[in-house]
């Protein structure tokens, strides 16, 4: 992955509570949920970040039962892009945690 391929933090979080199919509002709630209102991503961002992971075919729509709401799964190729992205941040942050060690000491 190219580093012009980095996931800005919106699209990271969208992507990850698309390992399972959810609509937008879902999507929404499960984020401002699990960061227990750190992060919250309004709908109109939402669906702009969602527009451009269908277009690079990091997410598709997938057919749920209830026809009223577009529900949305992350493809093959996405997940292959988040999993980097993930490796990438994990890095980050031990970077991090090493200057924090070296600064300590």
């Amino acid at each position: 992955m190219k580093t012009t391929e980095q996931l800005t933090d919106s699209m990271f979080y969208i992507m990850a509570a698309l390992t399972k199919p959810r609509h937008g509002y879902a999507i929404m709630t499960l984020i401002e949920e699990t960061t227990e209102g750190a992060i919250s991503i309004g709908p109109a961002s939402m669906y702009t970040i969602i527009k451009k992971l269908l277009k690079q075919e990091w997410i598709y729509l997938h057919d749920g039962t209830d026809s009223r709401r577009k529900t949305y799964l992350i493809t093959k190729k996405g997940r292959e892009v988040l999993e980097k992205d993930v490796k990438l941040r994990k890095r980050m942050i031990q970077f991090a945690e090493n200057g924090f060690k070296e600064a300590e000491e």
